[in-house]
């Protein structure tokens, strides 16, 4: 690991340009974007602040909170959860021990379901949603700020999941439209749905171990264990969400790498039928597996 440079002679620029260097190795081609969150967030600067300041000496006091913040990413820790915030669809979210850190894949979500209701002519609708396992609220408050008449429903067993994505609902202005119930996937829900969103744990408990450091050590092992085979999680929450949605309303789920055919099965196998080939994540993996319920 590199060592800290001296704070005597360090300005704002210089302490983020050494910043960035030594994140290299952990950071990668993100380095030069951690380098300039975790000093602005040592130093209490925005981007115009680390800009107008750049030429400023740092103070010893300023250097040495500069220099924690490297030493919990060098460690592997996320810059994510170092900041406590994570933005996901434009919003930014504040993050907690009990939430996974939202990721770019889980759009596909959002997007797949989104493209579904606009498909039915649906988008404009007062519709009633319910996210399974909420989490931060990510893709729950994600819909919402998108479909302005809709009511969103979100279910965790981790009270403090429910506690962190209620504030994250508040920050955006979307208390009034959400409800909030601490329970196992849909086992607390009554009434039906129009959309059931989800992104549930799917890694096989033997795969854990061999995660990055950023994940198995920072995100919360209840968020990622899916069990022997990863498919645990959908065979609780689709059975129950057969049972939840209106005619012609949609499940969504995020799957794991080599899983949407087996998810497909439970779907098709609980009465549900599936819409179409899953929505790929950048990197080409169906991520996104859908499916309907046909007219009662």
């Amino acid at each position: 690991m590199s060592t800290a440079p001296e704070h005597g002679s360090q300005t704002v620029e210089s302490a983020r340009r050494a910043l960035a260097a030594r994140l290299r190795d952990v950071s990668g081609d993100d380095a030069e974007l951690d380098a300039r969150l975790l000093t602005g967030a040592a130093l209490g600067l925005d981007l115009t602040g680390m800009v107008t300041g750049a030429r400023r000496t740092l103070t010893k006091d300023e250097a040495d909170r500069v220099e924690a913040l490297a030493r919990r990413r060098l460690a592997g820790e996320p810059v994510a959860r170092i900041l406590g915030i994570k933005e996901f669809w434009g919003l930014p979210l504040h993050l907690s021990a009990a939430t996974l850190v939202p990721r770019p894949d889980t759009e596909t979500v959002v997007e797949r379901a989104l493209e579904l209701l606009r498909a039915d002519g649906a988008a404009d609708r007062a519709l009633r949603i319910a996210d399974l396992g909420t989490g931060s609220g990510a893709i729950l408050l994600a819909l919402l700020s998108e479909l302005r008449h809709a009511h969103g429903f979100a279910t965790d067993i981790s009270a403090d999941a429910l506690e962190t994505a209620s504030r994250n609902a508040t920050a955006l202005g979307l208390a009034d439209r959400t409800t909030w119930i601490q329970c196992d996937y849909a086992s607390g829900l009554t009434g039906t749905f129009d959309l059931i969103v989800s992104n549930p744990p799917y890694i096989p408990s033997a795969d854990i171990a061999d995660l990055d450091i950023e994940v198995r050590a920072h995100d919360p092992r209840a968020a990622l264990d899916g069990g022997a085979d990863g498919l645990d999680a959908y065979r609780a929450l689709i059975s129950q969400s057969a049972g939840l949605l209106s005619s012609d309303g949609f499940l969504v789920v995020e799957v794991g790498q080599g899983q949407s055919g087996d998810v497909e099965a439970l779907m098709t196998a609980s009465g549900l039928s599936p819409t179409g080939p899953p929505r790929t994540d950048l990197g080409g993996i169906p991520r996104a597996v859908s499916a309907r319920r046909p007219p009662r």
